[in-house]
C-alpha cells in the first residue's frame, strides 16, 4: 500500500502548521467581530454590524486620540467594547460629561488612554472606570460592515475619526 502522505506524522505536523498560522493571523493580523449596543450612536448601529479590526494596534501601538479600539472591558471579565480614545498619556481630559458636574479635568497618567462612546449618555467608559490601562486594547478598528446589498465592495465603509479639529468646525 503506496503511502499517500509519506512520513505517518506529515499530516499531523501540516495540521499543526496551519493551526499556528490561523491562530498568529487573528492575534497579529485583522478580525472580525460582531457589537451592539447604543454606547457608539451614530458611528456604529446599535445591531447587525460587523467591524475590521487591525491587531497590530494592540496595546495602544500606533493609536491617536479620535481612533475606534477594541478593548476588554476592565470591569467585566471575558467581555469586549468598542469606543473612542480621547486622551493619551499625559493629555487633560474632562473627567466627565460637559455640562454635568464640577468640570474636574485630570491628566491621563503614563501607559493609559482615556475612553469614551460617541453617545455619551448611553456610554460606559473611562468616566465610569477611570483610564484605561493601553495593555488592555486589543487592536483598532479599521472599518465596519454592513450588509446592504449584493455586492460585496459596499459592504465594507472606513472608520474615520470622529474628532476634528477645531478649525475645521462650521462657523456659528
Amino acid at each position: 500500500m503506496p503511502l499517500i502522505l509519506g512520513h505517518p506524522f506529515r499530516a499531523l505536523i501540516y495540521t499543526i502548521k496551519a493551526l499556528a498560522l490561523g491562530h498568529a493571523a487573528a492575534t497579529y493580523g485583522y478580525s472580525c467581530g460582531y457589537g451592539w449596543g447604543p454606547s457608539m450612536l451614530p458611528t456604529f448601529l446599535t445591531r447587525d454590524e460587523w467591524f475590521v479590526t487591525d491587531r497590530s494596534h494592540r496595546r495602544g501601538r500606533g493609536v491617536a486620540v479620535g481612533d475606534c479600539v477594541v478593548y476588554a472591558i476592565p470591569v467585566a471579565a471575558r467581555e469586549e467594547g468598542i469606543k473612542r480614545v480621547l486622551g493619551l498619556p499625559g493629555d487633560y481630559v474632562l473627567l466627565n460629561s460637559p455640562g454635568v458636574g464640577p468640570g474636574t479635568m485630570i491628566q491621563v497618567p503614563k501607559g493609559h488612554c482615556y475612553i469614551v462612546g460617541d453617545n455619551l449618555p448611553w456610554s460606559r467608559d473611562s468616566r465610569d472606570f477611570g483610564p484605561l490601562p493601553m495593555g488592555l486594547i486589543k487592536g483598532k478598528v479599521v472599518a465596519k460592515i454592513s450588509m446592504n446589498g449584493w455586492w460585496p465592495p459596499d459592504w465594507f465603509s472606513k472608520v474615520e475619526s470622529g474628532l476634528h479639529p477645531q478649525s475645521d468646525l462650521p462657523s456659528p
